[in-house]
């Protein structure tokens, strides 16, 4: 169980690149994002991210343990699951525009590939930067430290998508 938990929180994997895992792990993020708008439902989209959050702060946890360090590199299931909450307030504001709550396809259409760019540029830049109180939020206890502090660099993001939109 201990090295499933660990996998996962290596993003099957793609945490052992051995350059820019967090980048990597990113894109499998917009992979995430695709999967949880197939069905085009807002109770789907926000269960499967409760979830995803969920399963990201017990397999952080459990591969600090078992690396031995505090927020290893190659743990990326943080930034696989911040992508959808970067993503949350466009879609929000999407569904009130269009009253329907936005598509995979419409997310992900050539129209919009812009906004995909601003989000995946500025979630990296924020998840590096790590302004106030995204630092801080990385010394909570287990894998609470390693999840929030990208779903507050999430957070960042939202506000300027939000902005431009």
């Amino acid at each position: 169980m201990k090295r499933a938990l660990v996998f996962i929180a290596q993003g099957f994997g793609i945490g052992r690149v051995p350059y820019a895992p967090g980048t990597f792990g990113t894109v499998v993020g917009f992979v995430f994002l695709g999967v949880l708008l197939v069905p085009g439902s807002p109770l789907f989209f926000l269960c499967g991210l409760l979830a995803g959050v969920g399963v990201s702060v017990v397999a952080c946890g459990e591969a600090e343990k078992a690396l031995g360090e505090k927020d290893p590199g190659s743990v990326v299931v943080d930034e696989i699951v911040a992508v959808p909450v970067c993503c949350l307030g466009w879609l929000l504001l999407e569904w009130r525009r269009s009253d329907a709550f936005p598509g995979v396809w419409e997310v992900f259409s050539v129209r919009r590939l812009w906004v995909l760019v601003a989000v995946f540029v500025l979630f990296r830049l924020f998840d590096i930067w790590k302004p106030w109180p995204v630092r801080g939020s990385q010394r909570l206890p287990r894998g609470w430290g390693v999840t929030v502090d990208d779903l507050l660099a999430a957070w960042y993001v939202n506000l300027v998508v939000v902005w431009f939109v």
